[in-house]
């Protein structure tokens, strides 16, 4: 069944292709892999190059966008379906794009919606444990990812070809074993930190100073290199950069700050816990809002993720997020399940099933020089429940709307 499966999406997939007359080979395709940062690595990417006067069309988990015209990406999938791709770049091509920005996931790729596509370049940010359950194993998973720089490698007709690797992450060899090792580049935050010292400024922005905005701002700016475009221009465009939707997001800042964001992974979250904590006094207290990944798949997060949010903040509310066929009371429980052992008894652990009273709570708790921190939806516009369904969401909009009405 699966391999008639796989032939099944290989067979719509050259059909797509047929069908909008191959326009992958008339613009520039880069495609973008990994864990955690393809949407930001892109925008990133996608500003440089804007800066840097060239015309460019993106696919993201965030937006569609071609030249000057962008809609948000409310489709649910990151990587849309064969048809809707190679419309897409047709689009591009026809409104005289010289860049066509595509995020490659890896049910994108187990679905081979990335066949066909003559990529001139792939770039690989990270790989963490994800979507465990729909691929079998880690190894099953990044073995997907790994398979589309291959498919570049020896598929697409475009060269030259490049072919750029986070070094300093653990599957790094990996993707490089698959590529033409004349064509690689690496990068790192390291490296890109080096150099930013060596130039004599200091790391840009307030948003791009974490430590997974400076992994994404390495990848982009190896890329930017590789076209060409002056560090100087990079520089410029990074200082400039205003962040992106759901990811690190102030919805304001006093007298306490309140926070959204899209982390869904255990070192994501963490990471963004810790990059609030570095911008609060030692008075101050974070006020953590979180659910769990999505119903029915990558079950382990979700005592992962409760230990971390017991870890780092003053007050968890554990809530509903994306439960699909899932009771919700039981995601919840299993996420509270990781609070086992901490005991400190200033803190406070609450369950709540009701996103917006959730959020409510937390918004509640926090006093002046707090954080209120929400994360798993972002910028997302549904969360999505039992048989299909799925209610309108806006997680920036609902925390205007309580704080409106306070």
């Amino acid at each position: 069944m699966r391999f008639l499966k796989s032939i099944y999406h290989f067979f719509l997939a050259w059909v797509g292709a047929l069908l909008y007359g191959f326009p992958s080979r008339k613009i520039f395709v880069l495609g973008v892999t990994g864990t955690k940062g393809k949407s930001t690595t892109l925008e990133l990417i996608n500003a440089i190059l804007q800066s840097s006067g060239k015309k460019t069309a993106l696919i993201s988990s965030i937006r569609f966008k071609i030249a000057d015209d962008t809609t948000k990406n409310t489709s649910g999938m990151s990587m849309p379906g064969r048809f809707a791709l190679q419309r897409f770049l047709r689009k591009a091509v026809r409104a005289g794009c010289q860049y066509a920005l595509v995020e490659v996931t890896s049910q994108g790729i187990l679905q081979h919606r990335h066949r066909f596509i003559d990529f001139d370049a792939a770039l690989f940010t990270n790989l963490h444990p994800e979507h465990i359950e729909a691929h079998g194993s880690f190894e099953n998973y990044r073995a997907a990812k790994v398979s589309f720089f291959e498919d570049v490698a020896e598929r697409s007709g475009k060269s030259p070809k490049r072919f750029f690797i986070n070094e300093a992450d653990k599957s790094a060899q990996y993707f490089s074993a698959v590529a033409d090792e004349a064509k690689v580049i690496y990068f790192s935050r390291e490296s890109f930190i080096r150099k930013e010292l060596a130039g004599g400024a200091e790391v840009m922005g307030d948003w791009i100073a974490s430590d997974f905005n400076l992994e994404n701002a390495a990848a982009a700016s190896a890329f930017a290199e590789s076209q060409g475009i002056s560090w100087e221009k990079i520089q410029q465009t990074f200082q400039e950069f205003r962040g992106v939707p759901g990811r690190l997001e102030y919805v304001r800042r006093d007298p306490f700050a309140i926070i959204v964001d899209y982390a869904h992974t255990p070192d994501s979250l963490e990471k963004v816990y810790q990059r609030i904590k570095q911008n609060l006094s030692g008075r101050n207290k974070m006020f953590c809002v979180l659910g769990a990944a999505g119903g029915g798949r990558d079950k382990w997060k979700r005592p992962a993720m409760g230990k971390i949010a017991a870890d780092y903040c003053d007050g968890v509310i554990v809530t509903n997020e994306d439960p699909y066929d899932e009771p919700p009371d039981e995601i919840i429980n299993e996420v509270a399940g990781g609070f086992s052992g901490a005991y400190d008894s200033e803190k406070e652990f609450i369950k709540i099933t009701d996103r917006r009273e959730a959020i409510r709570k937390a918004i509640s708790m926090a006093r002046k020089g707090d954080a209120v921190i929400l994360t798993g939806k972002g910028s997302e516009d549904w969360i999505h429940i039992a048989r299909g369904k799925k209610i309108p969401w806006n997680e920036k909009k609902v925390v205007e709307e309580i704080l409106g009405s306070h």
